[in-house]
């Protein structure tokens, strides 16, 4: 029994002292595990908030993607070479003779414009059995150049409704449109290339020019006929036909001419008029 005067505990029996010690043991410990399954818990709940916003700000990875991806899908496309490029569309050269058409002109000096386009399509194999634009019409090439022959069939004096359809229909530029016909100003037989110019008295220039809308700007190789003999009228003169001798010079005159239009379109006006109105030697006339 306790004695409170003296101040004296009295001591408490075995059984009730063991059953203490049991029930403070077993509450430590409880509070020990709860203490660890919490902070437990706490720190797996933390580690897995830290991987889902981890992964969702930085996705899959690079190599993943790259893994995923065909090559021929990565790979940037090349950039076309301008060599691959077609190249620019060529424009034809028309020639055109002038002369006047049907039998009863055959031969004539006036139609010697029409003879110079004959012999360039017989030299070139070039058929002119077509008909098209009011005109004998044939089309082929020198070398890579593109060409088209033609004879008007409009008479003379009409030459531009020919001229200008065909320049028109094809787009084709003034500086490839040549123009052969005869000149009374020139000696026979000679040739003479120029890059523009009026027409010269000439009816059948003057129509082409105005068809063309007014433009000189064309070159033209112009054949030379000679002057009438005494006082005939060059209306008259422009009609006769050639006698022997000068239908052999004109076949010189021809050769001369078709050299002179390869020269033209393979390697440009300047050379070829270089070579047409450059003196030749006196032998190579007779």
């Amino acid at each position: 029994m306790n004695n409170i005067a003296t101040g004296i505990l009295s001591s408490p029996s075995p059984s009730s002292t063991l059953h203490s010690c049991r029930r403070l043991i077993i509450s430590s410990f409880s509070s020990s595990y709860q203490t660890h399954i919490q902070s437990h818990w706490k720190n797996t709940i933390s580690m897995s908030s830290s991987s889902s916003s981890a992964a969702i700000q930085s996705g899959p990875s690079d190599s993943i993607i790259k893994s995923t991806v065909p090559s021929s899908v990565a790979r940037e496309p090349e950039p076309v070479k301008e060599d691959n490029k077609p190249p620019p569309k060529q424009h034809p050269w028309l020639i055109v003779g002038l002369g006047n058409p049907g039998k009863l002109y055959n031969r004539t000096r006036h139609n010697v414009g029409f003879e110079m386009v004959d012999a360039i399509a017989e030299a070139e194999g070039i058929s002119m059995s077509s008909v098209s634009f009011k005109a004998f019409f044939g089309k082929g090439c020198i070398g890579n150049t593109p060409l088209m022959l033609a004879k008007p069939q409009t008479f003379m004096n009409a030459s531009g409704e020919s001229v200008g359809a065909i320049v028109s229909f094809y787009k084709i530029p003034p500086k490839q449109v040549l123009m052969i016909y005869d000149d009374l100003d020139l000696p026979f037989g000679k040739l003479r290339l120029l890059p523009k110019g009026g027409h010269g008295g000439h009816n059948g220039m003057k129509s082409v020019i105005n068809h063309l809308k007014g433009t000189r700007d064309f070159p033209r190789l112009r054949i030379g006929i000679g002057r009438p003999p005494g006082k005939m009228e060059a209306a008259s003169y422009v009609l006769r036909r050639f006698n022997k001798q000068e239908s052999e010079e004109l076949d010189f005159t021809f050769q001369t001419g078709i050299e002179a239009i390869r020269i033209l379109l393979l390697q440009g006006f300047d050379k070829s008029a270089t070579f047409v109105n450059s003196p030749k030697p006196v032998k190579q006339i007779q």
